[in-house]
């Protein structure tokens, strides 16, 4: 492929100054419009309508999403409404609750046909009752009445009867996820009117809105010495619900103890004053996933469940199991920032202290390391350029017990395991070519990035190193620990001239101002470049999306 030199005494916009087209921003710099279709598929996937990818849960309001508006009065709602559905159903959400807001506006549209393709997909867009919930919250905020019309009414009660063929399913949800956002299943079968699809249900929904008592004597098999499939299935529900009426006002640890391994219950079901009993925990350990385990490992150390070694020799051969973090299909990134909260001994909110285990510490390391084969490489060319300045280390955006430098180390070592094309650059003012392979461990790149100190930052510079070696890369990934202004090019133009001379029109750029809590680099009508503001766990996800063409 050939690579076209850069014209000698060619003349760039400084980051200082607007390119053509481009208008003031709220970030303080410059952007430019955006497509309304490629708009609103960043919003639902980023959270944001301009390519940026946003830390925390921002607050989402009717002008984030303006674009909807506009497509549905262009008679193009139910395509919004299927977007929506295509998004949500495949994962490529960052955070839910941008396609339960968007499709909360489409149920609450003006057009029938929009409102229609967004009552059709809410129970499958809304898969646990929290996403209800949101759902519910939403259109109240969006509704000038009620809110509560035959369509809405409808809708709900399609929620809890898609259960019919599962109603255990809907039995463990109902009483996991009991209220949220100011909302609960007792509110919402109050004004929703459910008709119960069959019995199972129907079972449920009178447990909800009365009481086991009143269930039983409605539904319950009058002739319990021969009963039908349909008994048996109610029996079991009602076991299960029998075994979390029981939780609710226990308080002998061993009697949660035996609720808990026999009926399978979780956390949720454990009454506040259980959940300081290490016998307790160490029955929820027993079955506990992944994710929920690494959460909650402070709090066991607080408990000194671990100082038995029986359980702390649980929860090392789970992390050390490549087939079990696999399956769990955990992010390593995830991992790291466990290891660090945990390390640090106290939680980021709230009194809660630990000290904690050596043993698990190298166990969290190691799962680290192993979590690589959760990542899918892409194939794709990356230069991945690291800023090296003195302030990164500062805590990352999101996680007080990271930097910006170990997050910028550890989302390196993710492309080093699995991609075969990649290159690492340190850059600040200047620019450097940076050791780092498939063998490094983490602390090894942390230490290469410390023995490169700079002074400034330019986040065009590694686009522009690029162009003057007459490098072909497909992906642009720069860290740093937030934006700046200092160069004489803007990034998004450097990228643009970059795609000319190497004759890669869809080379992407991302830059991730990992401790910034606001700025604009990229041109959010080039669906190729995306900013990252903050870093959380969710970040690697959303660069994943991007690089696999799925914002758009």
């Amino acid at each position: 492929m050939a690579f076209n030199a850069v014209q000698e005494g060619e003349s760039f916009v400084p980051q200082s100054k607007p390119l053509t087209g481009m208008e003031d921003n709220r970030a303080g710099g410059y952007s430019y419009k955006v497509d309304d279709s490629t708009r609103f598929t960043r919003f639902l996937v980023l959270g944001a309508d301009g390519g940026t990818y946003y830390y925390g849960e921002k607050e989402l309001k009717r002008e984030n999403v303006q674009s909807l508006d506009r497509l549905v009065m262009a008679g193009r709602g139910p395509e919004a409404v299927n977007k929506i559905y295509e998004v949500s159903i495949e994962g490529r959400a960052c955070k839910q609750n941008t396609c339960l807001y968007a499709l909360a506006l489409c149920a609450r549209s003006d057009d029938p046909d929009t409102k229609l393709a967004a009552y059709k997909i809410l129970p499958e867009v809304c898969r646990i009752p929290t996403h209800l919930f949101m759902f519910i919250a939403f259109c109240e905020n969006e509704s000038a009445g009620t809110g509560w019309g035959r369509a809405h009414r409808r809708a709900i009660g399609k929620w809890y009867n898609s259960f019919a063929d599962k109603p255990d399913k809907l039995a463990n949800l109902v009483t996991k996820y009991q209220s949220r956002n100011k909302w609960s299943h007792v509110d919402v079968i109050r004004l929703s009117h459910i008709k119960p699809i069959n019995y199972e249900v129907g079972f449920i929904i009178r447990y909800i809105a009365k009481d086991l008592e009143e269930a039983c004597r409605m539904y319950c098999p009058q002739n319990p010495n021969n009963p039908s499939p349909v008994d048996l299935t109610l029996m079991k529900v009602k076991e299960f619900l029998q075994a979390v009426d029981s939780a609710k006002t226990c308080n002998d640890e061993n009697m949660m103890v035996n609720l808990i391994r026999q009926y399978n219950l979780v956390r949720e079901h454990v009454p506040t004053e259980l959940l300081k009993s290490e016998k307790v925990w160490q029955a929820l350990l027993q079955n506990m996933p992944m994710t929920a385990m690494i959460r909650n490992l402070g709090k066991m150390s607080s408990l000194k469940l671990f100082d038995n070694k029986n359980n702390e020799s649980m929860v090392v051969k789970k992390l050390r199991n490549q087939n079990y973090l696999q399956e769990s299909r955990i992010h390593p990134f995830n991992i790291l920032v466990a290891l660090k909260q945990y390390k640090a001994g106290k939680g980021d909110k709230g009194k809660l202290r630990w000290t904690a285990n050596p043993n698990i510490l190298d166990a969290l390391d190691e799962a680290f390391h192993l979590a690589f084969v959760n990542i899918t490489p892409t194939g794709k060319r990356y230069l991945l350029a690291v800023d090296v300045s003195g302030s990164m280390n500062c805590p990352v955006m999101g996680n007080a017990s990271i930097t910006a430098r170990d997050a910028a180390a550890a989302m390196m070592m993710v492309t080093a395991r699995v991609e075969e094309k990649y290159e690492v650059v340190a850059f600040a003012k200047d620019i450097s070519e940076l050791p780092i392979t498939a063998e490094d461990t983490l602390q090894s790149v942390i230490g290469k990035c410390q023995n490169h100190y700079f002074s400034g930052t330019d986040c065009a510079r590694p686009v522009m190193y690029a162009m003057e070696k007459k490098k072909l890369f497909d992906v642009f990934i720069v860290y740093t620990d937030s934006e700046t202004y200092y160069g004489n090019i803007h990034p998004s133009e450097a990228l643009k001239k970059y795609r000319t001379y190497a004759n890669i029109p869809d080379a992407k750029l991302i830059v991730a101002g990992m401790a910034s809590n606001g700025f604009s680099i990229a041109d959010p009508n080039d669906r190729f470049m995306m900013d990252i503001v903050g870093f959380d766990s969710a970040a690697p996800q959303a660069i994943e999306f991007f690089v696999n063409g799925k914002t758009n």
